[in-house]
């Protein structure tokens, strides 16, 4: 398939080339029903001999070209329209009725607030598409895109997530004028994965109830299946969170699919160079060191123990409280024996062979660094975070 993607320096326009290319060079073998054999990526500053030659042989066109902020509010119209019509003309001209992507706004819709310069000149370019597709049989994909956000967006321009990011990133000062307001969010890898599926004629169909999209087939217009309603005040505290982490190590819940997911991997690519590298606090004494790496909400934390040669850690047990130790490097032998017991169940471990080894709840434990030479290194887990003021911790020797 060869694909025509103007506004190709723009902020989808990045994201969906990034994407088309590792098809084209074999680098995303998981969209196994698209095949990409050209791509021409045109903006402002590309020849327009470019642009004549995609519109005869292209199989597709995203058309994402737009003026957000133009400093005449004259050059809505002749941005968001006029370019339109010019494409057009060049794909009628040479008689190529490939299927054609419109990247339009939910401010077409006109409605409150959306009733502006920006959102007439996108609901006439709407218009435009839709009477190209009607005069000329090709199919048109119109999408109003709700506020988008992720990697590569550019802060301070007409993105809050990305200024709220850049700046909390940067130590920069945040205005939140109401943390009432909810707004409806895209996520940047939504919509490429939306606008992949419409390459293979798999794209989502939806109408409008005012400004809410309601997906359904036949729609007049398309619309990208996951969107996110979140209020500017939960936006602001789940940044915080992120911005916290290297000091509390504490994760904040991030599953799957999740706005939180989807807000953090784009905080952290506006880290500075100087935060994506942050120190954590060693324990350290003549057996070796302990060091906390990752504490979550609810499932636990992680740490790291490095054990000098011939040292023995541990020698205590808990009551709830149950740990996996897991020997990255070095060889060493775990010790457990039930309270009450005289029974010890012996593991030898080592680096050379990774085993994770459950630390049983009412069982004493220890680890020992069975080398003369070498550190024995160890990545433990435990089920909850550690409280000083509840331990559950008690000391008692494995061997009696």
């Amino acid at each position: 398939m060869k694909i025509l993607i103007t506004g190709a320096e723009g902020f989808v326009g990045k994201n969906l080339s990034a994407a088309l290319k590792n098809v084209m060079e074999g680098k995303d073998r998981t969209r196994g029903e698209l095949t990409v054999e050209k791509l021409w990526l045109y903006d402002v500053s590309t020849s327009r001999d470019v642009l004549c030659e995609a519109c005869r042989e292209a199989d597709f066109v995203f058309n994402l070209a737009g003026v957000n902020r133009p400093q005449n509010p004259a050059d809505f119209m002749a941005g968001n329209f006029g370019f339109g019509s010019e494409l057009l003309s060049l794909l009628e001209e040479a008689g190529n009725k490939c299927p054609v992507m419109l990247a339009s706004s939910i401010q077409a819709t006109l409605i409150g607030r959306y009733d502006s310069d920006y959102g007439r000149s996108k609901k006439a370019g709407e218009e435009l598409f839709f009477e190209y597709g009607e005069r000329t049989g090709a199919k048109v994909l119109v999408y109003r895109f709700p506020n988008l956000f992720g990697k590569w967006c550019r802060p301070n321009y007409n993105s809050v997530i990305a200024t709220f990011c850049n700046n909390i990133a940067n130590d920069l000062p945040i205005q939140v004028n109401d943390p009432t307001v909810e707004l409806e969010l895209l996520y940047i890898d939504d919509l490429v994965d939306e606008m992949m599926a419409a390459l293979v004629g798999a794209e989502h169909r939806c109408e409008f109830d005012g400004i809410n999209t309601v997906i359904c087939e036949g729609g007049r217009y398309c619309a990208a299946p996951v969107s996110h309603k979140v209020t500017l005040g939960e936006i602001v505290s789940l940044l915080e969170s992120f911005a916290a982490q290297p000091k509390t190590l504490i994760m904040p819940e991030i599953p799957d699919g999740s706005f939180a997911k989807k807000l953090y991997s784009t905080y952290l690519s506006y880290l500075p160079r100087e935060k994506a590298i942050f120190p954590l606090k060693m324990n350290v004494d003549a057996r070796g060191s302990f060091t906390e790496l990752l504490k979550t909400e609810r499932c636990g934390q992680f740490s790291v123990n490095i054990s000098k040669p011939g040292i023995t850690k541990g020698e205590h047990w808990h009551n709830t409280k149950w740990e996996f130790f897991i020997v990255v490097s070095g060889y060493g032998l775990i010790e457990q024996r039930k309270i009450g017991s005289d029974e010890i169940l012996r593991f030898e471990v080592s680096g050379e062979k990774i085993e994770a080894i459950h630390m049983l709840p009412g069982y004493t434990h220890n680890i020992i660094n069975l080398s003369d030479t070498e550190d024995l290194v160890t990545l433990m887990w435990a089920n909850e975070l550690f409280d000083p003021k509840h331990p559950d911790t008690f000391g008692e020797k494995v061997e009696i």
